[in-house]
């Protein structure tokens, strides 16, 4: 084969098509089309001389306009609360592997509290610029009467439930608090603090109810556990933190809902010289990579963020294929506890304290 054609090109210099592939390689432009795009529906020894001909020629088939004629962008937009938060990278990850593997690629929506971007993700769609939206944000981008159900794309849901007829990739928050508590309570603890999440966050709302009901299965008395807001920050941890110096209300353990909180209340104690877990133990929750390099190194509730964005992104490709419905579907992952060294038995907290707490 002469050196042209191995650069993708005929004799005469001219970009080769694929039908001039499919003569030269004495096949129809069906075969050839098929072998590149669904080799699974090419008999094994004619989808392999296809293959290795198409290889030797060095065609490149046009993705754009074959895309540009199937009304496809293979593209797919991520819209994520706050990219710099620590949870949602890891998550995003997982999402592109899996739309990488399969020939999509991503766009970010980065909310980061500001609902107005709302019409610029819903023109997104709007404009057919991508195939499908995955929402890790807890809403259906509403703006000015458009909503982003009403454009014909199919959407995943992920990390917080929303009300909508559309898959679900979620984690099983509640049982999750109630193995927080439970690990708590088996190490002795009867008073935990609880540090919030948002007020009214679907996510915060499963959380704390697993709280309450991990309590009671504890034998713990519900009325003697203490409540602080936060809102998953580094902030609302120091706040906390200061809340807990105050001498607001003795605890010996506190369950942050999130590892930042649980980070920013571990380093005000510190500071104060409140030691962890010698004098108090801490809990905190998602299994962020830092929570294995603070001191003490974090005892957390691992949420399992790559697969959450790998098996979110499945479904949206099932979807986009018609192999699944796009009718609402729930799954929930489960979320492991670490034990590191923030918490300790109530016992060595008491002894260590000097009876302090």
């Amino acid at each position: 084969m002469n050196q042209a054609r191995k650069a993708g090109s005929g004799s005469d210099g001219r970009t080769l098509k694929m039908a001039d592939v499919a003569k030269l390689l004495g096949v129809s432009v069906a075969t050839v089309s098929r072998a590149l795009t669904k080799p699974e529906q090419v008999r094994p020894d004619l989808r392999e001389r296809v293959l290795k001909g198409v290889a030797e020629i060095g065609y490149m088939p046009n993705t754009a306009a074959r895309n540009l004629r199937a009304r496809k962008s293979m593209m797919v937009l991520v819209v994520v609360p706050n990219i710099a938060n620590p949870f949602f990278p890891e998550v995003v990850r997982g999402i592109d592997d899996e739309l990488g593997r399969n020939g999509y690629g991503l766009i970010i929506g980065n909310l980061d509290q500001q609902p107005e971007k709302y019409a610029r993700f819903l023109d997104i769609v709007q404009s057919g610029q991508v195939d499908g939206v995955m929402l890790l944000n807890g809403h259906i981008p509403v703006h000015q009467g458009r909503g982003l159900l009403d454009f014909d794309v199919p959407v995943v849901a992920m990390c917080a439930a929303i009300d909508a007829p559309i898959p679900h990739v979620l984690v099983e928050n509640a049982l999750a608090s109630k193995v927080a508590v439970r690990h708590l309570a088996d190490l002795g603890h009867r008073r935990i603090a609880y540090l919030s999440g948002p007020a009214g966050n679907v996510v915060e709302i499963e959380r704390y109810d697993g709280f309450r009901v991990g309590v009671v299965a504890a034998g713990l008395d519900l009325g003697e556990q203490v409540y602080w807001p936060g809102d998953y920050s580094l902030a609302s941890g120091v706040a906390a933190a200061k809340r807990f110096l105050a001498g607001e209300r003795k605890v010996t353990a506190v369950y942050a809902t999130s590892d930042e909180m649980a980070i920013g209340f571990v380093k005000t104690m510190h500071t104060a010289g409140v030691r962890v877990p010698q004098d108090l133990s801490v809990v905190g929750f998602d299994g962020v990579d830092y929570a294995d390099f603070c001191e003490p190194t974090l005892t957390t509730l691992v949420q399992p963020r790559h697969e959450i964005g790998r098996l979110a992104a499945q479904r949206l490709l099932e979807a986009l294929s018609g192999k699944r419905s796009r009718k609402l579907h729930i799954e929930r992952l489960p979320v492991r506890l670490l034990a590191r060294d923030s918490t300790a038995a109530v016992r060595a907290i008491t002894q260590e304290a000097g009876g302090r707490i």
